[in-house]
Formats: C-alpha cells, sequence, structure tokens
C-alpha cells in the first residue's frame, strides 16, 4: 500500500464517505481512515438477539420515488451510482399531548387516552393542511402560505446556483423569501397568522434539528418540512448501514482506498500546514489535502500540537455551543406492530403544545416526559422476524446531563430513565409494551460520545441558532476551516444534524478539494 495520497479522509461517517465517493470518482488518489470496523459512524446497525437495530436514523426526508427522485436520492446515491433499495410510508408524525383529567382543553382521543392533541399529519401540501385545519380553525391559508415560500426557496436557490442570476428578476419573483432570510419560524408563522396551537402542531420537527421557532431561522425549517410533507419519510431496506455500504462500495470501484480499524492519533504538520497523519500512533500516511469528519472541537486538540493550528480555529470551535444530546431505547418486542396497537411511524409525545417549551423542559437535565417513539416495521415490515417489531424510544437533552452521576450509579440510571420513558408512551398511547419487550438496549449521552466521539456524544455538532444557521455558516464556511487544505464535514458544519445534510456537507468539502487540484492550487 502507498503512503502518499491526494486527499486524506478521516473519518467514515455520512460526510466522511460522500466526500471520500467523490474524490475518488474525480481521480484523486483518494484514503479513507475509520476507527472503527465498519463504515457509516451513525448510518449502522448493532444486533441483540434476534433483532437489528439503528443507533440513529428512525428516517430520512429528501428520497422521493424511483421515478421522481428528490435532492438526496438524486444528488447523493443516483449521483454516485450507490444502489440502495428504499421504503417509503405515506405519512409525516403523530403528535400527542396528553392532558389530565381536570384540564379543560382536554378531550378523549384513541384508546380512551384523554389528550390536548392528537394529530396524526398527512403527506402533500394540500392534505397536511386541510387536516391542520381541520385541527385549528384558520390554520389553512398561513400553512399554504408558508409551503409556497417553501417552493420558492427552492427556485430561487436554483436559480442562484445555476450562475445566471438576473438580481432584477430574482428579488422582484422571490422577495418574499429574502425577507424570511433574517427571521425565525415564530416571527414568520406569527407574521403569516397562523394560530398559536397550530404553530405547536406544524413545529413539531423542531427536536430533528434540535434548535426551537424563537431561536431557529424560518427558511431553514421550511426546507425540512418540504420534504418531509412532499415526499414523506424513507428507509433503507437492510438499514443505514445499506446506504454506508453502497458507498463504501463507490470508493472501492473507483480506486480509492478505505482502512477500518484504522484511528487517526496525529496531523503531520509542515512548513505551518497539514502534510500527513499518523495512524493508530504508528503508521503514517501523507496527502497533499484532508477531509475531516470528526467533530472540530475534539479534532484540533487531539490531532494538532499546541499552537499547530490557528489561535482563532480554536477559539471558534470551543466559542460555539454545542448541540443537543440524545437517549434512545432500543426495545425488540415480541408482539408485531398490529398486536401492540401500532399504526404511526412518528409518534412525538410532549407535555405541551408550544414547541419552544418543549425545548426548555430539555435543559441541563434528562427529561423523560418529552419522547419520540418509532415503529420500524411501519415503514420496512419485515425489519424484524415475523410476529415481532421494533420500537426506538428517544428523548433529546442539552448540557452535561451526566455531571456528579457516580460510576456506581449509572446502570440504575439507565434503568430508571428507560423505565420512565417506556412508561409515559404507554399512558399516551393507552397501550401494553413492558409485558412484550424481548430485547432492550439504552444508550445514554457516555454510550453516544464513546461511539461517535464528539462532546456529550451529540450527533447534532453545534447548537443551530439565528446568528448561527445555514445561511451564516455556508457564507462562513472558507474561514471557518483551518487551514486551506484542511477542511471539516459533518453535523458540525452548515446544514447541522441529518443525514442528507452529511452526505451535501462531504461533497461540498469534496468538491473544494477537486476544484483546487485540477487549478493546481
Amino acid at each position: 500500500m502507498s503512503n502518499k495520497y491526494d486527499v486524506i479522509v478521516i473519518g467514515a461517517g455520512n460526510g466522511g464517505l460522500a466526500a471520500a465517493a467523490e474524490c475518488a470518482r474525480a481521480g484523486l488518489k483518494t484514503l479513507l481512515l475509520e476507527r472503527h470496523n465498519l463504515p457509516g459512524g451513525s448510518a449502522s446497525s448493532f444486533v441483540r438477539g434476534r433483532f437489528e437495530f439503528e443507533p440513529s436514523l428512525h428516517e430520512l426526508c429528501g428520497v422521493g420515488t424511483p421515478e421522481k427522485p428528490e435532492n438526496v436520492a438524486a444528488e447523493v446515491f443516483n449521483a454516485l451510482g450507490a444502489e440502495v433499495e428504499w421504503r417509503s410510508h405515506n405519512s409525516t408524525y403523530r403528535l400527542i399531548v396528553p392532558a389530565s383529567d381536570d384540564d379543560p382543553e382536554g378531550f378523549v382521543g384513541e384508546n380512551g387516552v384523554r389528550v390536548k392533541v392528537d394529530a396524526s399529519m398527512p403527506v402533500g401540501f394540500e392534505a397536511f393542511a386541510r387536516k391542520l385545519d381541520s385541527i385549528v380553525p384558520g390554520s389553512y391559508e398561513p400553512a399554504m402560505k408558508a409551503f409556497s415560500l417553501s417552493a420558492s426557496m427552492f427556485e430561487a436557490f436554483d436559480m442562484i446556483g445555476s450562475g445566471k442570476i438576473n438580481p432584477f428578476k430574482l428579488l422582484g419573483q422571490y422577495g418574499d423569501v429574502f425577507k424570511m432570510a433574517s427571521h425565525t419560524v415564530k416571527e414568520c408563522l406569527d407574521e403569516l397568522g397562523m394560530p398559536e396551537k397550530a404553530q405547536g402542531i406544524f413545529t413539531a420537527y423542531w427536536c430533528y434539528m434540535g434548535a426551537p421557532p424563537m431561536r431557529f431561522d424560518f427558511l431553514y425549517y421550511m426546507a425540512m418540512m418540504h420534504g418531509y410533507v412532499k415526499g414523506g419519510a424513507s428507509m433503507p431496506h437492510l438499514r443505514s448501514h445499506e446506504m454506508s455500504c453502497a458507498i463504501d462500495k463507490v470508493i472501492r470501484d473507483n480506486g480509492g482506498e478505505i482502512r477500518y480499524n484504522a484511528e487517526v492519533t496525529k496531523v503531520l504538520v509542515e512548513n505551518g500546514k497539514p502534510c500527513g497523519v499518523v495512524i493508530n500512533g504508528k503508521t503514517e500516511a501523507y496527502g497533499r489535502y484532508f477531509i475531516c469528519n470528526t467533530h472540530p472541537r475534539f479534532a484540533l486538540p487531539d490531532f494538532f500540537e499546541p499552537g499547530q493550528a490557528p489561535a482563532d480555529a480554536e477559539k471558534k470551535v470551543c466559542g460555539r455551543p454545542v448541540a443537543a444530546s440524545l437517549i434512545t431505547v432500543y426495545l425488540g418486542m415480541n408482539r408485531s406492530r398490529e398486536e401492540l396497537g401500532f399504526h404511526d411511524y412518528s409518534i412525538f409525545i410532549s407535555p405541551s403544545t408550544d414547541s419552544d417549551e418543549q425545548f426548555h423542559l430539555t435543559q441541563g437535565k434528562i427529561n423523560s416526559d418529552y419522547v419520540i417513539i418509532n415503529c420500524m416495521n411501519e415503514a420496512v415490515p419485515d425489519c424484524s422476524p415475523e410476529g415481532t417489531s421494533i420500537l426506538f424510544l428517544t428523548s433529546i437533552c442539552y448540557g452535561d446531563v451526566m455531571q456528579g452521576v457516580q460510576p456506581q450509579d449509572y446502570k440504575k440510571l439507565k434503568t430508571k430513565v428507560a423505565d420512565d420513558m417506556i412508561t409515559r408512551c404507554e399512558k399516551a398511547l393507552g397501550l401494553s409494551l413492558k409485558p412484550y419487550i424481548e430485547e432492550i438496549e439504552i444508550a445514554l449521552p457516555p454510550t453516544f460520545s464513546r461511539y461517535l466521539n464528539t462532546p456529550n456524544g451529540s450527533p447534532y455538532g453545534y447548537q443551530l441558532d439565528l446568528w448561527d444557521s445555514m445561511l451564516p455558516r455556508t457564507i462562513q464556511y472558507a474561514k471557518d476551516q483551518p487551514f486551506d487544505n484542511f477542511l471539516f464535514c459533518g453535523a458540525s458544519q452548515e446544514r447541522g444534524d441529518g443525514y442528507g445534510s452529511a452526505y451535501f456537507t462531504g461533497q461540498k468539502a469534496a468538491g473544494i478539494v477537486i476544484k483546487k487540484f485540477t487549478e493546481g492550487k
């Protein structure tokens, strides 16, 4: 094996895989290094008993259909030639807000459970808006206006991306889009006249990006919302590991080299720029360009000697707040979803109809009152043995929620958290789950931190905020990189969390490297 490469990619997470595939397809001599023994990072799977679980992916928007592929399928997998068999489901989410017996807003919903809200939202802009209006009258027009703005946003971005920009036409035709660019979800929905209760339903996806309506920019939220409502969500038939293996194959088929069980322990620097890496503390490999899928907050101090990385780069990676961490309970059930009573894929169970309040409740503590429950068999019926089903229970939290927890108390804490989350779901859904659990695995932030090598185990990168969202991050991208030949990709970059987002950041970094290479820089 050679030890000299055009580009070395550190980390075979989603961003790193996409970056290595693009570089290899462009003819660059590419080396991908991964400290684990398999690709994908979060996009992998693990087995307990007779069940195969997803570490994190519960659904993916932007896939579409084979006849009409959306951006993730068309621009990533189809463009790379990576073959994935997709499974889709024709719904978005169900939001349940339980109510006490004396709550005047409460009513009896499904299975005899008293609730404030029980909203199962369909796919399709028209259908979604009409369902929202049936729950909260006066919501139809504001919802349709929001979807119209998101459609216009994509058209405007296509015009900008084409390079054929007529500024007068751009601002004249898409002026409303650019007016929204500096405003929060909350501000824009208020301006569109959407009732408060409807906003709580409309913004239920805030948790997928970890930023609440009061702090998240409207256009980025609508880009995600547009994808889910337009085409629903999809899953790879053979788990997300199918996606990772498909891109792994693309890299190898195009002459790229991949080494697993190969941890980068140091970046070599010469004349003030990275020139190589040390693998597993002993083997050296040299490169002209580097793309890093490791979280910047860990990468700079771990890979570089003090003073090697620019001082302002170190300030940037340490000065931005880390985003949400996850708590996930994986359940292998010895009953089918039909026998358990599941008819939805994604269910958000919240103590409040206010999305900003939901965010507030997750701050600085492990809170089991806010739970997302996914039934994988609804999307992939044969994902578990016949007569069984797979459930994921997920909650989010912010900050170092494990501070003060002693090692001897960790197992007890995990058990209590899981029990509380399961109980919460049973009460909200009016279903019985505990008697039918065959396999259970519990992951708290330390689990994700150990596996993902991120601060607090966060898969979300840095906290998205109005001042630090996709648009400002995109503008600032080049200045945020520590060296002109060392670029970051993944959830820590402009798009934040999400498999599709990570793939796009990997492609972007690769595109910059390829362009520099072809220009002889």
